[in-house]
């Protein structure tokens, strides 16, 4: 099983390479199920895990001019306060049994567990509907000439809604604390919408912004936990392989197509671990 989550390391990495996200989600099951740690030690190990890989990911998009890093501050700031914060204080602050329902005992791990779930089939919806990601309005005053013809990849300069900004990177850093996803499925969105970023630019941005408060997020662990960094190590380093990995194969490999047949997985996994917590 220890060598299967190795393996799955790599796939997770091969993830963020191929569609640019969603690798993250299956981080903690990984942990939880095939290394066989705890929920609790598995959340703190995959904020570390995802913000290494999302920070080579993010690197990959500076170099060819596809991140924002002004947006990355605004929306960045209050995420990284608020991981921080759920991370130092509020889950160790959460008691080991919650409260029981008739003879279900709910405890710190089985809540950790379910709310990543939820979280699961919640994301693999926004992979499988067909429907398009919400462009960003297009200015009359900017050139809309093909970006092969604009000066040094030119983007148009992010606007901003600094209330929803704010409201969804409180949003995202509390959902990033507690359960050790990235959530870049929610952060594109908000992006586009309370940004005007395209497409392009908004999943660079969003990269860089996951690292940037799952790393920093993962420092409020360090106080509360033994941490195995040799292990950490090794698990992150396949996973940045798997990123190289994932983006030469995605030069060759239609990735709406994978996205969609990602989502299918993740869905049927998150699904399964609902009812193994519940019902075994």
């Amino acid at each position: 099983m220890e060598i299967l989550g190795y393996v799955a390391a790599l796939l997770i990495g091969l993830s963020l390479g191929l569609i640019g996200g969603g690798g993250s989600i299956l981080t903690v099951p990984v942990l939880v199920y095939l290394i066989g740690l705890s929920p609790v030690i598995s959340t703190a190990y995959s904020l570390f895990i995802v913000g290494l890989t999302s920070l080579v990911g993010s690197y990959k998009f500076y170099k060819k001019g596809l991140v924002s890093l002004k947006t990355a501050v605004a929306f960045g700031i209050p995420s990284i306060v608020a991981v921080y914060l759920t991370r130092r204080y509020i889950v160790p602050a959460i008691p080991h049994n919650i409260f029981a329902v008739g003879d279900l005992m709910v405890t710190k791990d089985l809540l950790l567990m379910l709310l990543f779930a939820g979280l699961m089939v919640f994301a693999s919806i926004s992979m499988i509907r067909k429907k398009k990601s919400p462009e960003a309005p297009v200015d009359e005053n900017i050139d809309t000439a093909p970006e092969v013809a604009r000066p040094n990849g030119f983007h148009p300069e992010p606007r901003f809604n600094y209330t929803g900004i704010l409201a969804e990177g409180l949003v995202v850093g509390t959902l990033t604390g507690l359960v050790g996803a990235g959530g870049g499925f929610l952060i594109i969105p908000a992006l586009v919408l309370f940004s005007k970023l395209d497409m392009k630019m908004a999943v660079g941005t969003s990269l860089l912004i996951i690292a940037a408060k799952s790393l920093l997020g993962f420092v409020g662990d360090i106080f509360n936990y033994q941490i195995d960094w040799l292990f950490l190590g090794i698990f992150s380093l396949i996973s940045i392989a798997g990123i190289f990995v994932g983006s030469f194969v995605a030069e060759k490999i239609h990735a709406e197509k994978l996205k969609t047949a990602f989502g299918w997985f993740v869905l049927i996994m998150g699904l399964y671990i609902i009812g193994k917590e519940l019902l075994f």
